[in-house]
Formats: structure tokens, C-alpha cells, sequence
């Protein structure tokens, strides 16, 4: 082979790489926690609409949801991690 097509195709190898490289980075950084309705007493999840307008939940970020409560998030978005490439999530549970 050519030593020029070796040239070329290390340098598409490098930009494919890179490019790959950008998305995931673009995937993890802008992934926000998983957000829900949860009775801030009971953490029982509630409908979405129960988290407007002076209703009775609060959003609960990140965490998951068994046999309907909330668990292992946190109330406040800034107490848990992004998740995301590589990324995990974890909070405290009230």
C-alpha cells in the first residue's frame, strides 16, 4: 500500500476516533438526573401534576422507585450525581 493511503486512512482512524470521543463526552455532561414526584413525608411517587402549582409532592432527582416509593435520591438536584457515560447516580434518602 501506498505510504500517502496509509497517511489517509490513519487520519480518518483519528478523526473518527475524536469525533466518538466528543459525543460521548456531550452525552455524559449533559445528562440530567431522572426526576419524579414523590411525597416529601411518605415518598410515595405521585402524578406528575401533584409537583405544580403549590401541590402536595416535591421532586425527587435521581435514585430509582420499588413498589411505588422513592429511594436512593435526594430532593435537592444538586445532591446527586449526573449520570451518563460512566456516570452514576447517588443521593441520600430522607
Amino acid at each position: 500500500m501506498p505510504a500517502s493511503r496509509q497517511r489517509s486512512l490513519r487520519s480518518a482512524s483519528v478523526v473518527l476516533g475524536g469525533v466518538g470521543l466528543l459525543a460521548a463526552s456531550l452525552v455524559a455532561c449533559s445528562s440530567d438526573p431522572d426526576k419524579r414526584c414523590v411525597d416529601p413525608t411518605t415518598y410515595k411517587q405521585l402524578p406528575d401534576k401533584d409537583c405544580h402549582d403549590s401541590g402536595p409532592g416535591r421532586y425527587y432527582y435521581g435514585g430509582s422507585v420499588h413498589n411505588g416509593k422513592a429511594y436512593g435520591g435526594s430532593f435537592e438536584k444538586s445532591g446527586v450525581s449526573r449520570g451518563g457515560i460512566g456516570g452514576h447516580e447517588e443521593g441520600v434518602h430522607g
